[in-house]
């Protein structure tokens, strides 16, 4: 019995990978796919003709820190090691 169900099981796996190799190098197949590649760019040409431009409202919005210039005149003692105790 264990053989059979086994048996079956290989046939089944077998014949999933014939019919998918099938499919894969069928005309309708190479054909569908060579026509989405053809189509794709003036799929995107067109999409991006209808975008709408944004105005640039960025200005005077980044301001620059300079606090980096001032030390930090506070030296905190490290308690990394006193972690371990």
């Amino acid at each position: 019995m264990n053989n059979i169900v086994t048996f079956l099981i290989a046939i089944i796996i077998i014949f999933f990978f014939i019919f998918t190799f099938n499919y894969y190098v069928s005309d309708k197949n190479i054909s569908t796919v060579k026509n989405n590649r053809e189509n794709l760019e003036s799929k995107i040409l067109k999409n991006t003709s209808v975008l709408p431009l944004l105005p640039n409202d960025t200005n005077d919005v980044i301001e620059f820190n300079s606090g980096f210039d001032n030390s930090n005149e506070q030296n905190f003692k490290r308690s990394f090691w006193e972690l371990f105790k």
